[in-house]
């Protein structure tokens, strides 16, 4: 069983979080809080293997409590729970550590599939939300220096990595992209894993806007 710690101070959101996981027969949600402090507290009693912390919360935030969650339980894999209006902090969560993030109106099937990508090991973002929150971010006054450091760092991919960057910068998952290039889910994952390798990202979100700043586009886009 999977293990889940929901974070969150709206008590119907974390009601209908926990009644969208424990559908699942593979996940249990082993306890909940209220802020970042209970948080903090619930993973050390619990041992969660995944919490889904929200970032806006009294007492202590999201974005505070993400160190201090990794201190308690460095096994644990923490999804940040976002809204559209979050995204800088979302690149924040990210780099501190993060495994990735999910839009508080996600799909149900969604959010079942990112808790058990976060427990196998894997990054989870969300594809509508990654594009938004790269387009909110390849704005600015360096854009001519990221676009040449960008263009740089693709200059060492293969066609068909760059094809599937491309595609990952529109912020479609790997099943979309596998249907889209005639591929396996398999074979994307393996093609993403390695264009992460090549470009020295930790995660789809870096790469996606490295896309962006390089100005790569899908074929026919």
């Amino acid at each position: 069983m999977i293990r889940v710690l929901i974070a969150d101070d709206e008590p119907l959101i974390r009601a209908g979080i926990k009644v969208i996981l424990t559908s699942a027969d593979d996940i249990d949600v082993v306890a909940e809080a209220a802020n970042g402090r209970e948080a903090v507290e619930a993973v050390r009693a619990h041992r969660a293997d995944v919490v889904l912390l929200d970032i806006q919360m009294p007492v202590m935030d999201g974005l505070a409590a993400l160190p201090e969650l990794r201190r308690a339980a460095p096994g644990t894999r923490v999804l940040i729970l976002t809204t559209f209006g979050e995204q800088e902090n979302v690149l924040r969560a990210l780099s501190g550590g993060s495994v990735g993030f999910l839009l508080k109106d996600s799909a149900p099937a969604e959010l079942i599939r990112a808790v058990r990508a976060a427990a196998a090991g894997d990054a989870y973002l969300s594809p509508g939300a990654t594009r938004h929150v790269v387009d909110s971010l390849t704005t600015g006054g360096t854009l001519a220096h990221r676009t040449e450091e960008a263009r740089r760092l693709l200059a060492t991919l293969s066609g068909r990595e760059r094809e599937i960057l491309a595609l990952l910068g529109e912020g479609l998952s790997n099943a979309d992209t596998a249907q889209r290039l005639h591929m396996s889910e398999g074979t994307v994952k393996n093609y993403v894993s390695r264009v992460l390798t090549k470009l020295n990202c930790d995660n789809r979100v870096q790469a996606a806007l490295l896309a962006r700043d390089a100005g790569l586009k899908p074929e026919g886009a």
